[in-house]
């Protein structure tokens, strides 16, 4: 069953259900209506019989002077002594009580069924000063409120009969412009599906505000989505071809020159030693952002002295800088951080490593940790030649260089080191931010929470 089906069921079945309480609540209010101006003349009736009725001195109704009386065919009486006798009654015919087989001595009203159907009778006690001497039985026909009822029940079911289909089409007429937006969102989605075309959109220009425009907007986001993962998922399959194929050309030129003078040169062995370890740190870093994505990569959480991971670093990276470049410390205070040591030390080499490997001969490189607006604060400064402005906002994506960083040198990375360096620094519930001018420098700065009481931080899932 379609939805528009579904809808235009469920509010037929709302609509009928309000009609049918509606009827019920119609009917019983004329029928208390007419109840009620019934009891009213009944009543008006009894008082106007009550002064004919004489007593004698034995306490005892006077008959003579009930009969003879001009009464209403419409109205019919009676009256009981206490003994239970009947002493009048109008029409003549009726000789047993109307109200059943007992008469209550009471005041009350209530419906009795006769001979001649429904009747609504009032008692009224007959007292003395004395005693009670009998009961007058006041009581009129239903017959006309039974048709009226009648009749309003025949109008209920033909205002159903006519209502409920009549309310049906016109749901489903206003369930069809409803849902047209929906029907948009499907047909987008199938038309995107055979064309594989991810570049469509969803016109919102055009459509008023609602739920459902928010539903168009979020699949048009997630469309987006879609087609930036696709293309990042293409970029990233040609930069691995690249980079792949690079290291590959070497070594197999290698190994045919190895082949064809049948000896294995010292040269030609260092080259492909050098493009094999190349290969390897390609898949390991490749490795961990994949196990990184999909939240397999483990992560050992402890209080981390930060200063001591820093000077280890630095003393590592001394002697890769060797004489080329100097590195050196600007300040360096206690920080204490709470994080995976392996991580955080990848962060620190990464970005010292760049730094180094971007900075000319005789440059300079200069590191400082410390802390700064209640956090702790890691940064490397180069005086290599920057990075353009509008290569900042994706320096950090898998494989993106700068057109001067295209051509590989030996030894060069494969723009994954950044890339890694955001993925830990956000696990870590902090930040990386860069500064950069064009025949300057670069600075990177690494914000992380300070640890201070364990139960204030807990590490991210």
């Amino acid at each position: 069953m379609s939805l528009r089906l579904r809808l235009t069921v469920l509010y037929t079945l709302l609509v009928f259900g309000g009609l049918l309480i509606f009827g019920s609540l119609a009917f019983g209010l004329v029928s208390l209506t007419l109840l009620s101006q019934l009891d009213s003349d009944l009543e008006d009736s009894a008082t106007q019989i009550i002064p004919s009725i004489r007593i004698n001195q034995e306490d005892q109704v006077d008959q003579s002077a009930l009969n003879g009386q001009a009464r209403s065919e419409e109205l019919i009486f009676q009256i009981w002594n206490s003994e239970g006798k009947l002493i009048y009654s109008h029409p003549t015919f009726f000789q047993s009580p109307i109200t059943g087989n007992e008469v209550v001595y009471s005041s009350h009203v209530d419906t009795y069924a006769s001979q001649r159907g429904n009747l609504r009778v009032r008692s009224i006690p007959i007292q003395t000063s004395r005693r009670p001497i009998g009961v007058l039985l006041v009581g009129r026909s239903m017959v006309l409120i039974e048709q009226a009822q009648r009749q309003l029940v025949i109008i209920m079911i033909a205002l159903g009969l006519v209502l409920t289909p009549l309310s049906a089409q016109a749901v489903w007429l206003i369930n069809r412009e409803a849902l047209k937006p929906l029907q948009e969102v499907t047909h987008m989605a199938t038309s995107i599906s055979k064309a594989d075309d991810l570049h469509k959109r969803i016109d919102l220009e055009s459509q008023p505000s609602s739920e459902i425009k928010e539903l168009m907007k979020a699949f048009n986001q997630t469309m987006e989505r879609l087609e930036n993962l696709l293309n990042s998922q293409n970029r990233f399959i040609a930069d691995v071809s690249h980079e792949l194929r690079t290291p590959l050309t070497v070594i197999k030129g290698n190994v045919g020159l190895m082949k064809k003078f049948g000896s294995g040169d010292p040269e030609s062995l260092d080259s492909i030693s050098s493009e094999v370890d190349r290969l390897t740190r390609l898949v390991t870093d490749l490795l961990m952002l994949a196990q990184a994505e999909t939240g397999n990569l483990p992560m050992d959480f402890r209080v981390v002295e930060l200063d001591t991971v820093f000077l280890e670093v630095f003393q590592q990276m001394k002697v890769y800088a060797g004489q080329r470049i100097r590195l050196k410390i600007e300040d360096i205070d206690q920080v204490r951080v709470r994080g995976d040591i392996d991580r955080l030390k990848q962060v620190m080499l990464n970005l010292i490593s760049n730094a180094i490997q971007h900075t000319p001969d005789d440059g300079q490189v200069s590191v400082k940790l410390g802390k700064k607006d209640g956090m702790g604060m890691f940064q490397v400064t180069d005086t290599g030649p920057g990075i353009p402005s509008e290569d900042l906002p994706f320096i950090f994506d898998r494989f993106y260089r700068t057109e001067k960083s295209r051509k590989r040198e030996k030894g060069s990375g494969f723009g994954l080191g950044l890339a890694i360096v955001r993925w830990i620094v956000n696990n870590h519930e902090g930040r990386i931010e860069v500064e950069s001018t064009i025949g300057s420098g670069t600075t990177f700065r690494v914000y992380l929470p300070l640890w201070d009481d364990p139960a204030r931080w807990e590490p991210p899932d």
